[in-house]
């Protein structure tokens, strides 16, 4: 029964995803790099992270959505499709809120109700983190991947007087 609801999901997902990218990333540019340039970057760099995200899951780049792929990089959020629920709902949990979000948590939620705990966790996770979901990664892509995932996790700094 499972299956057949995530296959409904996917589906749903597929007739979006190309609608979300023209209208609510219309002013974003697709990222300079390629998968294999990522692999050429330092190999503690989250260029290079990503590279071997995408090779290992064998994905290929998606225009206009690659900060989302950072975002599970850095959240430790996996990508079986309730775990991309509980992404949606770790994003709004970090301040992020348009209707394909809120589309995904809905009908996400309705759809796979057994995760609803998970989906929780998910958006505390997101409100104990440091806003990024704003982030253009591509300008980060040459920084070191634990010190700037260290960075995003902790939401206050410590203050030392």
């Amino acid at each position: 029964m499972k299956k057949l609801r995530v296959k409904f999901l996917l589906f749903v997902y597929n007739r979006t995803q190309k609608l979300y990218r023209t209208y609510f990333k219309k002013k974003k540019r697709k990222w300079q790099f390629n998968e294999k340039q990522l692999l050429e970057f330092h190999k503690d760099s989250l260029g290079r992270k990503l590279g071997e995200f995408y090779q290992k899951h064998g994905f290929s780049m998606i225009p206009k959505m690659e900060n989302h792929d950072v975002h599970h990089l850095i959240t430790g959020i996996g990508t079986q499709f309730e775990e991309e629920i509980a992404m949606q709902y770790l994003l709004l949990g970090n301040g992020k809120l348009n209707a394909h979000l809120l589309a995904a948590i809905v009908l996400g939620t309705v759809i796979l109700p057994e995760y609803f705990k998970m989906y929780i966790r998910a958006y505390r996770k997101g409100q104990n983190m440091k806003e990024f979901h704003h982030l253009n990664f591509e300008e980060l892509l040459w920084q070191n991947f634990e010190n700037l995932s260290d960075f995003l996790r902790q939401k206050e700094s410590p203050v030392f007087y």
